[in-house]
């Protein structure tokens, strides 16, 4: 059994949409970024990343590549995927948490996990999403990004 941990986080901007677990959020401000900038996504990758000592999503998908640009995080999340299963890992469980003041994420967090786990080919049930607010503090509760934090259990298959 191996154990990873994943953090995230992007600035919100006019212009762009709010992807968060491969849902389109409405809001009026998305997250600025490379790819879909899908926070939620991004931990959980750097999460299984970590727990398969692969490195992290950014050695495996740079920014400065443009095959990336405004790509879908979920097919990036597949990718991770294959790689773990290459090297005999299955996933196990994941917990993640969104830390957002706005919008309310709480109608969309079942589809979120439905999209992983889908992604995974894992369970529902092996896939927790949550999300918290910051009480007004620091630049998540200000308004000026979102960040998210997961972590994760695999094991060799």
């Amino acid at each position: 059994m191996r154990i990873g941990s994943g953090y995230d986080v992007h600035r919100l901007v006019e212009g762009r949409k709010l992807i968060l677990g491969g849902v389109d959020i409405p809001y009026e401000k998305g997250l600025l970024g490379h790819s879909d900038a899908d926070v939620l996504v991004h931990a959980v990758m750097d999460a299984l990343l970590g727990a398969a000592a692969l490195g992290d999503i950014g050695k495996h998908f740079p920014d400065s590549d443009e095959r990336y640009k405004n790509i879908s995080s979920l097919l990036l999340l597949r990718d991770v995927s294959l790689l773990l299963k290459e090297r005999g890992y299955t996933t196990i469980n994941i917990d993640a948490t969104i830390i957002a003041q706005r919008p309310k994420l709480s109608p969309y967090i079942e589809q979120m996990a439905k999209n992983m786990a889908d992604v995974l080919e894992i369970p529902i049930g092996c896939i927790n999403v949550k999300a918290t607010t910051e009480e007004g503090l620091g630049f998540t509760g200000s308004g000026d990004g979102i960040a998210a934090q997961a972590v994760c259990l695999i094991a060799e298959s």
